[in-house]
């Protein structure tokens, strides 16, 4: 079950509170009383914040329903940003390093537009990727639990 109210950690990091351990802290009482939904993004303090929440839910993992999002660019160049599936399936793998999990359970494109590309695979294969990753089995999507 999800809680009906998520901590968002857009703040944790650099670009708001550089204390980690606080940080840390923030997310274990939320987790305490009982908010279990996580929300985090690739972009937040240039991934500062998936890092601060990774160490947060060490051995804590399994009670989160985890939240991240991909598109914007956190370094120069081309392919560096953006919606392809590409981009994102290389925001999606270094999310999953800094989170240190090895699954999400909801991936989101953090500013959706149109390209000929994503709209014509969709993003199952964002699913795959997790599931190829995972040692567990993960539910089916609409399953049990959904």
């Amino acid at each position: 079950m999800v809680s009906p109210v998520a901590l968002g950690t857009m703040m944790f990091g650099s670009a708001g509170n550089p204390d980690r351990d606080e940080c840390v802290r923030l997310i274990h009482r939320a987790l305490d009383h009982g908010i279990n939904f996580l929300d985090t993004a690739d972009m937040y303090s240039a991934g500062e914040s998936e890092e601060i929440v990774g160490a947060a839910l060490q051995g804590r993992r399994d009670e989160v329903i985890l939240a991240t999002k991909g598109h914007f660019a956190l370094a120069e160049g081309p392919n560096r940003s953006g919606n392809s599936r590409r981009y994102l399936t290389r925001a999606l793998e270094a999310s999953l390093r800094r989170l240190e999990t090895d699954y999400i359970d909801l991936y989101q494109v953090h500013r959706p537009g149109y390209s000929p590309q994503s709209a014509s695979l969709g993003l199952p294969w964002l699913t795959d990727a997790t599931r190829r990753r995972s040692p567990r089995p993960r539910p089916p999507a609409g399953g049990a639990g959904q």
